[in-house]
């Protein structure tokens, strides 16, 4: 059998049996098939023929071309999932992927923007909804859940309408590896959710069939998320078309409205998530209760928050106190 078609076995074995994302799918999809092309280059067409050697040299090439220490890391710990496997299905006697090493992924901070800095930009996104424009209702209610739940952006885009309890304030998520959990939200999140179900979300929907029905066809208005005899389309956040809302245009709303805040780093939706933990632990939440709300399968993760929260510390004392 060709690389080409047991790599298609292996993708297939991570997401039905591993559970992984369709994103991180993607990445292992994008760094193997490198892999692949590269162990072609040098006459390797079939799985006996990866080895420790070819893993190393691959990764070597990469670091020359300049890809960042993050990027080489993932691109190992992507083979040596691929070799393991290809080891334990017998397509290779043994795994040479363990014994690869990549230099660690340089861990940098994450950018945390200050309460009032938030309240500010809230409140920029509610001046919008005046002319009750339901883009910017349901605008107030993305960034509202996002901060107020800590959500990633693809389980705020991957949310349907049972996920919500409206009465509870709570949101069912499916996170990474197919992991359920649940969440809760406050009254400021509460409100904007409730506006936009009841009024912006159907003028969306609205919208799109009218455009839809002018047309001529209802096939600007996606299947799943079409209205039809059964009900309500099923997703939260819906787009102009009627259609479920995509990751890029979530990210593009909350850097539109970060570039305005003070404050350096990337300004993606993770900027918010980022935040909401910051903000938990600064209030006193206990650590593993923050582990659980952010759905980390490792405390070690969450525990890079306590070290935004030292480092804010510090720079408050190095302004405020006279020894410092």
């Amino acid at each position: 059998m060709n690389l080409d078609a047991v790599l298609a076995d292996y993708l297939t074995h991570v997401r039905a049996e591993r559970g992984y994302s369709e994103h991180t799918v993607a990445a292992y999809r994008a760094d193997l098939t490198d892999l692949i092309g590269f162990g072609e280059g040098r006459g390797v067409v079939a799985p006996a023929g990866i080895d420790l050697e070819l893993l190393r040299d691959w990764l070597w090439v990469a670091t020359e071309r300049g890809l960042a220490r993050s990027s080489i890391a993932r691109r190992a710990a992507s083979a040596r999932g691929f070799t393991a496997w290809l080891a334990r299905t017998g397509a290779l006697p043994a795994d040479p992927g363990a014994r690869l090493k990549a230099p660690r992924a340089q861990r940098t901070l994450p950018r945390v923007v200050a309460q009032p800095a938030i309240d500010e930009a809230i409140g920029r996104l509610e001046a919008r909804t005046a002319g009750e424009d339901p883009r910017a209702i349901r605008d107030v209610a993305i960034v509202e859940l996002l901060y107020a739940s800590a959500l990633r952006v693809s389980e705020l885009v991957g949310l349907d309408l049972d996920d919500l309890d409206r009465r509870r304030r709570t949101v069912r998520v499916l996170g990474k590896g197919a992991k359920e959990r649940v969440v809760p939200y406050g009254a400021p999140a509460a409100r904007a959710i409730d506006r936009y179900v009841e009024l912006a979300r159907p003028a969306l929907l609205a919208m799109a069939e009218s455009e839809a029905g002018a047309a001529g066809s209802t096939s600007a208005v996606p299947e799943r998320t079409r209205r039809s005899s059964a009900g309500p389309a099923v997703a939260v956040f819906v787009g102009v078309r009627g259609g479920r809302m995509g990751v890029r245009s979530v990210y593009r709303l909350v850097a539109s409205l970060l570039e305005e805040m003070p404050g350096t780093g990337p300004s993606g939706p993770h900027a918010l998530r980022h935040t909401a933990a910051t903000h938990l632990l600064d209030g006193g939440a206990d650590l593993r209760a923050v582990q659980e709300f952010l759905g980390h399968a490792s405390l070690g993760t969450t525990q890079i928050y306590t070290h935004v929260s030292a480092e804010r510390l510090k720079q408050t004392y190095r302004s405020a106190h006279p020894r410092a």
